[in-house]
């Protein structure tokens, strides 16, 4: 009896090392939202402390020509998500539907039903899935619903409009509103510069800071699912504009730099110390970043947990935020809403101690339509169809397995119609093809010209049929006619 007691129990202990062993790994995939490609430290930040991006970077890789999809937040996200590029998306634009206040929440178009998505695709292979910050996909009546997309669980925004205020009336949690403790701010009603007293600037404050909430919610998750495999998708809100932070965060810079008063002239929320905002901003989300990994460690999950870090779009033109000043792009051209790199290149860091070899970086170009086809390598499942490849060989040191590709592709139908492609060291652009179907190419050599300053298009005249080719090939009409704005047929230009 004893001698079946003791090869029972040894049968149950192989057991339960057998699974720890196999266990899927936990994926963490932290999403900031229009933060600039040079705005931490790994990237060559010199005003804005971040150390746990840091550590991050230090103990995991960083890519150093990693892309968005697309420069501007929801169909950055739909990107994210389904592996699409710009040519392929459902979503190709910000289409905005409601208004800012309360009653108004409407949302952004919704992703359709049977979209295939990052989520849906580990719920298959057996994860718990999260989505903890902005959506911008669809209200909970639509099929953009993220219950309906591939999470099991949703916190926080589901308007990306009502994400200007970062002390909202309300988040969402799995389609029911979770009411916080603060007032409805009207982040977009400007102050006069001859009137404005500390009592008017404190009107953009509040109680409830929407980070600290989607922070709760995520350990929350973590600790609830650290048994199973999980997956997190953590899309923060910060720093886009307004520029709101709780003053505990903002003092640390108050002094720092020669700064006055932003008013709200340019839109969002006026701030007193808009330098010094924005650079608590960024730092508050590095303090995010570090409550998480300490979380994973401290729960004996380190070994088992991929985390990444990366943004939506490059930094804005508007708001109070002053790119110029923090260097916000590293010298690349071009800011949010542009296919020039300041736009479009993004942090990209991945952490996994014993797969990813710590302090090493990367300069393979690589976009975010990547992440469905990484994250199914990761999870040890096929991929669904998509326009990505595979970057797990590169994070993870085995560079003769990586696979290639020719060129990455871009649209983007607002801000009159622009399309980009990188090739090698090349990248070939038009602008403003709503108006000129017709428009030239431009080329710049990113080898010698980062920042996109001398157009060499008239000296390689033979490439660009190469690219009007590709264009051809990767261009498929759009849903709606104001996403529209290529035309095959003709655009075998110069």
């Amino acid at each position: 009896m004893v001698r079946k007691t003791f090869l029972l129990g040894l049968f149950v202990l192989q057991g339960f090392i057998s699974t720890a062993q196999t266990r899927k790994p936990n994926i963490i995939f932290i999403y900031a939202d229009d933060l600039g490609y040079a705005e931490t430290g790994p990237y060559g930040q010199q005003k804005i402390k971040t150390p746990h991006l840091d550590r991050l970077s230090a103990e995991g890789i960083h890519f150093n020509q990693f892309y968005t999809s697309t420069p501007v937040c929801a169909p950055a996200r739909c990107m994210l998500l389904t592996g699409r590029h710009g040519g392929h998306s459902y979503i190709r634009g910000n289409y905005e539907m409601g208004g800012f206040p309360d009653s108004l929440e409407g949302g952004q178009m919704p992703l359709p039903e049977g979209t295939v998505t990052i989520g849906t695709m580990l719920q298959k292979a057996g994860y718990t899935t999260g989505a903890i910050g902005k959506w911008g996909l669809g209200m909970q009546y639509s099929t953009g619903d993220p219950n309906r997309q591939g999470f099991d669980y949703f916190y926080g925004y589901l308007d990306q409009k009502q994400s200007h205020s970062f002390y909202p009336t309300h988040l969402w949690e799995n389609g029911k509103a979770d009411s916080l403790r603060n007032t409805f701010i009207n982040v977009h009603q400007p102050l006069s510069p001859a009137t404005a007293t500390d009592a008017d600037f404190d009107y953009y404050k509040g109680k409830d800071y929407a980070i600290d909430e989607m922070t709760k919610k995520a350990t929350q998750f973590i600790r609830k699912n650290q048994q199973r495999p999980f997956f997190l998708y953590l899309p923060y809100t910060i720093p886009h504009v307004s520029l709101q932070v709780p003053d505990s965060a903002l003092r640390q810079y108050i002094g720092q730099f020669n700064e006055k008063p932003y008013y709200g002239q340019q839109g969002y929320s006026p701030q007193k110390y808009p330098l010094s905002a924005y650079a608590a901003m960024i730092t508050y989300l590095d303090s995010q970043v570090g409550i998480i990994m300490n979380l994973v460690a401290s729960l004996g999950l380190d070994n088992n947990t991929i985390i990444m870090f990366s943004s939506d779009n490059g930094t804005t033109f508007n708001g109070g935020v002053d790119a110029a000043f923090f260097n916000s792009t590293g010298g690349l051209r071009g800011l949010k809403m542009d296919l020039y790199e300041g736009g479009i290149r993004e942090p990209f860091i991945a952490r996994w101690p014993g797969k990813i070899p710590a302090g090493k970086s990367s300069e393979l170009p690589s976009v975010q339509y990547d992440l469905m086809a990484t994250l199914a390598a990761i999870a040890g499942i096929p991929a669904p169809p998509n326009d990505g490849i595979s970057l797990l060989p590169e994070m993870t040191g085995k560079h003769a397995q990586q696979p290639e590709r020719k060129y990455l592709y871009f649209e983007y139908p607002e801000k009159g119609g622009a399309i980009a492609i990188r090739m090698g060291k090349w990248k070939a652009i038009k602008n403003g093809l709503k108006k000129n179907p017709a428009a030239p190419w431009e080329l710049y050599d990113l080898s010698t010209d980062k920042g996109e300053e001398h157009d060499v298009a008239a000296a390689h005249t033979a490439m660009l049929p190469v690219f009007n080719d590709i264009v051809n090939k990767e261009h498929r009409n759009a849903h709606i006619n104001e996403w529209e704005f290529i035309h095959p047929k003709t655009s075998k230009t110069k």
